[in-house]
């Protein structure tokens, strides 16, 4: 039977990845419905890949549509529903909180409700073989000092900036859909994704831009906050089999199980374009900057809970990953021209 997938900002990085993942997975197995507001880092460039399968729609349009949502449930026999939509850089949820909460929590709210409404058989009871999946994040939990132990499932939220907190808002939000009327569901916390078609505001593609172009690279404070770094393939398999064999209700941290801090990731940028692509390339192009407000220190994933009940474990290091991620980059000049000089937002279809 083709199970069909609502994937909520699947033209963003890491919906666009999980999109293209699923569909060559499960092939005509499957229906995907990618809703997505295209915003600043909605992109339909990187589904060029799909964009012509019969397997596949695009639908353009904001998760806090009530009827725009109601209607997708009404039009398609939807199965699963995967929210990557959200609004994500801290930076700009500092400046502007307001769009944050909005997307994140009241989205997630309108999501949830058209599922419930269109899976609801009775008290408590839902169709078979349907589940909601809210793709959450480590910043939920707050930060760690150097030699505290990772997060855990089981680790207080506690989140630092307007970003985080939407995002544990809506967290609880589907916590409570479950505990109040057993909705099939599932939150998973990830580590920072890297990979192809990341929008460079985040650190790995903006270093490896400005690093090419030999401008100065800005790196806060000192350099030495930490993040676990998780390659998205890894981060997509782990959805699918959450999504797939968890049983509802349950939450799931997802590391990469690498632990790096940024000035190692932007030395590890200037060693890798100075060997392949340009040996003037340099360390003298580091910058240091005033650290940013709600930077938190360390974050740090256990996944020994999706590992142990599940048998998901990453597969590719960090170098591995790093190195595939640059030479995408390299070869996609075009992605990365389009989206610079904004000509991406021109393709609405």
């Amino acid at each position: 039977m083709i199970k069909t997938y609502l994937v909520t900002g699947g033209a963003g990085f890491i919906g666009s990845n999980f999109i293209q993942y699923i569909l060559n997975k499960y092939k005509n197995d499957i229906f995907v419905i990618n809703l997505d507001k295209l915003t600043y880092a909605g992109n339909l460039n990187n589904l060029k890949s799909v964009e012509k399968n019969k397997n596949y729609v695009f639908v353009k349009g904001d998760i806090c549509d009530k009827k725009l949502v109601a209607n997708l449930f009404k039009k398609y026999n939807i199965d699963y529903v995967v929210n990557f939509a959200a609004e994500s850089h801290v930076d700009r949820s500092i400046n502007s909180a307001e769009e944050f909460v909005t997307t994140n929590v009241y989205g997630t709210f309108n999501l949830l409700e058209n599922a419930k409404k269109a899976w609801q058989t009775g008290e408590d009871c839902y169709k078979a073989g349907v589940k909601y999946l809210q793709v959450s994040t480590d910043e939920v939990y707050g930060a760690l000092t150097e030699k505290e132990s990772s997060f855990t499932e089981k680790t207080p939220i506690c989140p630092h900036s307007p970003y985080s907190a939407s995002k544990a808002g809506a967290d609880m939000l589907v916590k409570s859909f479950y505990d109040t009327h057993k909705m099939p569901l599932n939150i998973t916390r990830c580590s920072n994704n890297y990979g192809p078609y990341q929008f460079p505001e985040k650190l790995i593609p903006l270093m490896f831009i400005k690093c090419k172009n030999k401008q100065q690279l800005p790196v806060y404070g000192t350099g030495l906050n930490v993040r676990d770094w998780l390659y998205v393939t890894d981060h997509c398999s782990a959805i699918d089999l959450v999504l797939r064999k968890a049983k509802p209700g349950e939450i799931y941290n997802i590391g990469g199980n690498n632990e790096k801090n940024n000035l190692y990731i932007v030395n590890y940028i200037i060693n890798y374009l100075s060997k392949h692509f340009d040996k003037t390339i340099s360390p003298d192009l580091i910058t240091f900057v005033k650290d940013r407000k709600g930077h938190d220190f360390r974050y740090s994933i256990n996944s020994s809970k999706i590992q142990k009940e599940l048998g998901w474990k990453p597969e590719v290091s960090f170098e591995k990953g790093i190195e595939l991620t640059m030479n995408w980059y390299l070869k996609n000049d075009k992605w990365i021209k389009d989206v610079l000089d904004g000509s991406y937002k021109n393709k609405t279809t």
